[in-house]
């Protein structure tokens, strides 16, 4: 994954980044200083003009930066499932669609919101995956700029789901006022 990377005269020795799946094993991601910025890719209600993007940039969560527009490399099932119409995607690999979404940096706060958020590890983990750029916001320093390029970034997926998930309709794009009727239920609005 490639980092933001700042110099401080105060600490140059940069250290090594870890992403924990689900509190399991770790994968190093890269090298960074004291200011801590890591790729995530959203698909569902955290994207632009979705029902929980307001959370990206709420400073009380965090910092955050929009990146760029990019794809799953890989296929994946994308569902809308449960009462609540929650969007999952299915940690299977070569089945249902390459996903579209958005890549966002994100300082270490706003990490520990998402994973939170997201339930991490009991309902989502967090993995590194290639994803394509569809269109980039901005380049860091030596990043390929190209629309195309590959880069790796953190996503969150499921590997626990109801049997049923896996006859549901997939979808390379979510959105919650979408054509297929599976209006999302804002916490605000749950029981």
């Amino acid at each position: 994954m490639k980092m933001k990377s700042e110099t401080h005269d105060s600490d140059p020795t940069p250290a090594v980044r870890t992403l924990s799946p689900g509190n399991t094993s770790s994968r190093k991601l890269g090298l960074f200083s004291r200011a801590l910025m890591t790729r995530v890719f959203v698909y569902g209600t955290l994207k632009k003009g979705q029902p929980n993007y307001h959370r990206m940039f709420d400073a009380a969560n965090g910092k955050t930066e929009f990146v760029a527009s990019a794809l799953t490399a890989e296929r994946y099932p994308l569902v809308i499932a449960g009462k609540l119409n929650i969007p999952f995607l299915l940690n299977l690999p070569g089945r249902g669609h390459r996903v579209h979404g958005e890549i966002y940096e994100v300082d270490d706060k706003m990490l520990r919101f998402l994973d939170d958020f997201e339930t991490v590890p009991s309902m989502y983990q967090r993995t590194l995956v290639q994803v394509e750029v569809k269109a980039w916001a901005r380049r860091a320093e030596g990043e390929e700029g190209a629309p195309g390029s590959m880069t790796e970034v953190g996503m969150y997926s499921t590997t626990s789901y109801q049997p049923d998930w896996l006859s549901l309709p997939t979808y390379d794009s979510y959105d919650s006022l979408g054509s297929h009727g599976l209006e999302y239920v804002s916490r605000e609005d749950r029981d």
